[in-house]
């Protein structure tokens, strides 16, 4: 839960009113726009959402192994954001920026802020984490520290630290004649303290605990207690007697570290881009450091000291743990097979037409019309991976064109191989820039071009974030362009958690845009429009903004029923938000479902009485945008891979296609009445930022997704029957009855 994407909180909603402004603004008749008390703050908002998603491991209705998940999910991301936001404002401030954001804030006060808001959920972290542990221990599920062992157990744990992690570790002493040793991002550490015996001098030294997939698990098993644990780092401080033979230990202390990941080198001034990522991969393992974290109780002259030689402020930039440090390893203790701990299991099922026709993909599409996938509700392999692959084999391809921000490789890369040395023109475009994906990313890149398919790296200055698959097919005597449209990534991974859409097709507008769109990736200049996508960076924002005046218009010339309806990740953008106040004060109904950075507030008085902003929490991280404009009547849907954020919509590239097709519109309208008539992982946003949980009087109450994964079931039985036209006009008419009943 990435972008986690991965990529899923507090005891009373008072407590999360303090994550953001507190006092909703008072709008004058004539409301100014650019009046900062209108707008959220990008990063204060977005730790309101781990808020919600550290709720999730609070609430007793969640499956106690799920429990565990979230609380690994929410430290994780607490990571990304040291990395990423803290360092990017750390940067600023290094940089003399005193410049506001649109909400009024200095990067100084953003990084006060966000500092106490980290310190709140610390705290709660640390008490759901020990609520959660005794509720394990009950399930006879244990996290246990080595003194309390039995001396047996004990020495059976000494010999597979001898046979198996003793030979990986290297004590690095440092006194005048060892330098402080450096300091891996986010690695764990125990500073040690020692002296020979009898004597009176100590000295220190630094082990690093190797946890590593290729080395050992954080969570190391006790042999013959089911279910128990230790910690690799509590083994190596019962054994430090073999690192330092005859030494006396005086202490030993548990510290990591985070590093700043944004560095960005000038792409205008390099030659190559794939050796300009690499040079930036191998300078963030150096980057300044960003966070100290210490064990509870360590110290005062060694955390002191640490903080001194890694260049922090003590008071500013360290921070106390208390029990399991790195707690993103728990994904360790939730991944444990205890079926009665965990959700209901779920499989991904078939699309309901192609899986009930096992002929070409690219025959059922023809004929069939545009499909819309709905992952992970519906399985990528039978979708996206078989799409990819008849391409690969089918010998009517001519090429195939591609984008690639994040993948897991696997059939999509071996897809795209086999269609290289089948003889087909194939050509990749390789975001080399998606974070914490870059070497991942330029292995794929080398692997791909060391197959003779056509590689670049996208535009200069711009990520390209869409995510496409074009292929040219001779269809009887024509040249036929079929398309996959999506809002996630290429990652057969991530389409099993992450709630995403795709849309098959063949129309041939869309084709032609798509055409020109591929020639801007890997050539030069854009098409001055086009005649159906919208494309950032240069008509994305520019279409969005006219549609939203155009709802106002229509609205007020048909004097009522204008309705806007976006579903997305994050809501960042001030243009975008301001047009939404327009829309809301003008009437126009605002509906925005916003997982988590939202800037915009709902219920102002005088303003946005006529919106709302939902966010919603579950098993799945919700990935998938959707945009609805009802323009009088003459509807208009879109899906695509652009969030609603500055970066987004100008300094990337971009796509949002129209989904035209009229079951397809059913489907969408489907999936965005069920989510905003959710009443068990819905979350309201007030309108002074705070947010608070819907409460259903149901207590077996289903959220969004656990209705949508239903939906499928019966859609796909539907469709073996013949009867998923009905089923699906009679489950749209439940959830609109449901919206007009609970509105």
């Amino acid at each position: 839960m990435t972008d986690t994407s991965a990529q899923p909180i507090v005891e009373d909603d008072e407590a999360d009113i303090e994550s953001v402004d507190t006092d909703a603004p008072v709008v004058n008749p004539e409301p100014d726009l650019d009046d900062p008390a209108l707008y959220l703050n990008r990063e204060l908002t977005w730790l309101a959402f781990n808020r919600r998603v550290l709720h999730e491991a609070d609430d007793p209705r969640t499956p106690l192994l799920e429990r565990v998940k979230f609380l690994a999910i929410v430290s994780n991301n607490l990571d990304e954001f040291f990395m990423k936001r803290i360092g990017g404002l750390k940067q600023q401030i290094a940089a003399g920026v005193h410049s506001q954001t649109v909400d009024g804030r200095t990067p100084t006060q953003q990084l006060d802020e966000c500092r106490a808001e980290i310190a709140a959920i610390q705290a709660d972290q640390e008490r759901i984490y020990g609520e959660v542990m005794a509720a394990l221990g009950e399930q006879d599920i244990r996290l246990v520290e080595m003194h309390s062992l039995t001396s047996e157990v004990r020495e059976r744990l000494r010999g597979h630290f001898r046979t198996n992690i003793f030979p990986m570790i290297t004590p690095l002493a440092m006194d005048p004649a060892h330098p402080f040793p450096f300091i891996s991002n986010l690695a764990l550490n125990l500073l040690v303290r020692l002296r020979f015996p009898g004597g009176s001098d100590t000295y220190m030294a630094r082990i690093k605990v190797p946890v590593s997939k290729d080395v050992s698990k954080r969570l190391i098993q006790v042999d013959g207690l089911n279910n128990t644990f230790v910690t690799l780092d509590d083994l190596i401080v019962h054994n430090l007697d073999m690192l330092f033979p005859g030494m006396e230990i005086v202490s030993c202390e548990l510290f990591r570290v985070t590093r700043n990941a944004i560095v960005e080198p000038e792409e205008e001034a390099a030659s190559d881009l794939l050796e300009m990522i690499e040079t930036e991969l191998r300078e963030r393992h150096f980057a300044p450091i960003v966070r100290l974290e210490v064990q509870a109780g360590m110290d005062p002259v060694h955390r002191g000291m640490l903080a001194a030689e890694l260049g922090l402020n003590e008071s500013d930039d360290v921070y106390e743990v208390g029990g399991l440090m790195g707690r993103r390893d728990l994904f360790e203790l939730a991944s444990l097979d205890i079926p009665e701990l965990h959700d209901k299991p779920h499989r991904s099922g078939d699309h309901p037409v192609l899986g009930n026709d096992r002929r070409n993909i690219f025959h059922i599409i023809r004929e069939n019309g545009p499909l819309l996938l709905q992952h992970p509700y519906e399985s990528f392999s039978t979708t996206v991976e078989r799409f990819l692959t008849t391409a690969a084999k089918d010998p009517k391809v001519l090429a195939i064109k591609m984008t690639l921000y994040r993948t897991s490789g696997g059939a999509i890369l071996d897809a795209l191989i086999k269609a290289a040395r089948n003889g087909k023109q194939v050509a990749v475009m390789v975001e080399l820039k998606a974070r914490f994906d870059e070497a991942a990313n330029i292995g794929w890149a080398r692997r791909l071009e060391g197959e003779g398919i056509h590689v670049t790296y996208g535009v200069l200055g711009l990520k390209t974030h869409c995510k496409l698959i074009f292929v040219v097919r001779r269809d009887y005597s024509q040249l036929r362009r079929y398309y996959h449209i999506g809002t996630g990534n290429y990652h057969g991974g991530t389409a099993k958690l992450y709630t995403d859409l795709g849309m098959f097709g063949c129309d041939e507008d869309i084709g032609q845009d798509l055409t020109e769109l591929f020639n801007y990736l890997t050539g030069y200049s854009p098409p001055p429009s086009y005649r159906k996508i919208l494309a950032a960076p240069y008509t994305l924002k520019r279409g969005i903004l006219e549609k939203i005046d155009r709802e106002i218009a229509v609205h007020e010339r048909e004097r009522g029923g204008g309705l806007i309806q976006m579903k997305m990740n994050a809501l960042e953008d001030p243009d975008i938000a301001r047009a939404l106040y327009k829309a809301s004060r003008a009437g126009v109904k605002v509906d925005l479902i916003v997982r988590d950075t939202c800037r915009f507030r709902p219920g102002i008085p005088g303003l946005s009485e006529n919106a709302r902003v939902v966010s919603i929490v579950g098993r799945f991280l919700e990935h998938a945008r959707i945009l609805y404009f009802r323009n009088g009547g003459e509807e208009e849907y879109f899906i695509g891979s652009a969030d609603m954020m500055r970066r987004n919509l100008e300094s990337r590239v971009e796509v949002h296609a129209p989904v035209e097709d009229p079951e397809l519109r059913q489907e969408l309208r489907l999936i965005l009445d069920v989510q905003f008539a959710d009443q068990r992982s819905a979350w309201d946003m007030q309108p002074d930022g705070s947010y608070v949980q819907r409460q259903s009087e149901d207590e077996h109450a289903k959220g969004a997704q656990d209705t949508l994964m239903g939906v499928a079931e019966k859609r796909l039985s539907a469709a073996a029957k013949h009867k998923e036209k009905n089923l699906r006009s009679r489950l749209l008419s439940h959830f609109e009855h449901r919206l007009a009943t609970t509105s």
